[in-house]
């Protein structure tokens, strides 16, 4: 190719680029996404030697929580924690917290309890230097699709849980919903609180309709309201339970959601035969 096309074509790009992400929502989108994830990979490269020196290590989920706090500043996103003090101080507990979207990792990184380490699908492992780097922080893969070998890492998770003062992070609905609501919570979280006899802390996101909708292809710049709920004890609990136990802590997240996120409460008729805000009772699987 002549050199002068070449520079044609690099000059009319150079134009085209910024005029595309100004005049087109779609594009802007876009652009603001791509930058989200390979700044993400970008950082875990620098991440993964550091991380290196003491191998897996849940004490290296520090390194990705610093690293990836400063986000938030480059896409404008508050985030307003309250709750802070129902955290317990020493002790094992499992989180568990709602799920919209991958901007969830702002949030999760900003109240991050010490020594917590996320519950992710097995598929995330081999995210490239992301994959390699959550591996070294000590995130704990489990795999979906085969809930023998998703009760096995449970059952082991509830034992490193006692031994090591390591508290999880789970998202219970098992799968992003962008519907302004919750979904039906899976209940591996809840079994393993029950067998670990620990706490289960709700932490609640407020709902990003308001400055990131991937329907819309909006992201801008907006609020996140973060609340840590108090504690709900599992002493004394057994798998019969379980059911009980997820129903009532997804009533008590949806609630909040729906107040921090300024949603009326759904219709009774959106779930025949429950009274509105109610949880769904249904039969799912581990995690």
């Amino acid at each position: 190719m002549d050199l002068s096309v070449a520079q044609g074509l690099l000059i009319c790009l150079l134009i085209l680029v910024p005029l595309l992400y100004e005049w087109s929502p779609s594009f802007k989108f876009f652009c603001k996404m791509a930058f989200f994830y390979s700044w993400i990979l970008a950082l875990a490269v620098l991440a993964i030697p550091i991380c290196a020196v003491r191998g897996r290590n849940v004490e290296n989920m520090k390194v990705l929580q610093f690293m990836l706090l400063h986000i938030k500043y480059l896409y404008g996103i508050k985030i307003d924690v309250k709750g802070w003090e129902n955290f317990p101080l020493k002790e094992p507990y499992v989180v568990v917290s709602n799920h919209q979207s991958s901007v969830d990792l702002l949030g999760m990184m900003e109240v991050l309890p010490s020594r917590c380490v996320p519950i992710a699908k097995r598929e995330l492992m081999y995210a490239g230097t992301a994959g390699l780097a959550c591996w070294l922080a000590g995130v704990i893969f489990i795999n979906r699709k085969k809930t023998d070998d998703a009760i096995s890492v449970m059952s082991e998770t509830a034992q490193t849980m006692l031994k090591e003062d390591v508290r999880v992070w789970v998202f219970p609905e098992g799968t992003r919903n962008h519907d302004g609501s919750m979904l039906p919570f899976k209940r591996g979280a809840f079994h393993l609180a029950v067998q670990a006899r620990v706490p289960i802390i709700p932490v609640v996101m407020s709902s990003y309709k308001d400055f990131y909708n991937i329907k819309e292809n909006k992201f801008t710049t907006g609020t996140c309201v973060v609340r840590i709920l108090p504690r709900i004890d599992t002493k004394g609990l057994t798998p019969d339970d379980v059911a009980d136990l997820a129903d009532h802590t997804r009533q008590t997240m949806l609630s909040t959601f729906l107040q921090l996120s300024s949603t009326p409460c759904p219709a009774s008729g959106e779930h025949a035969g429950h009274t509105p805000c109610s949880a769904e009772r249904e039969t799912h699987d581990v995690q």
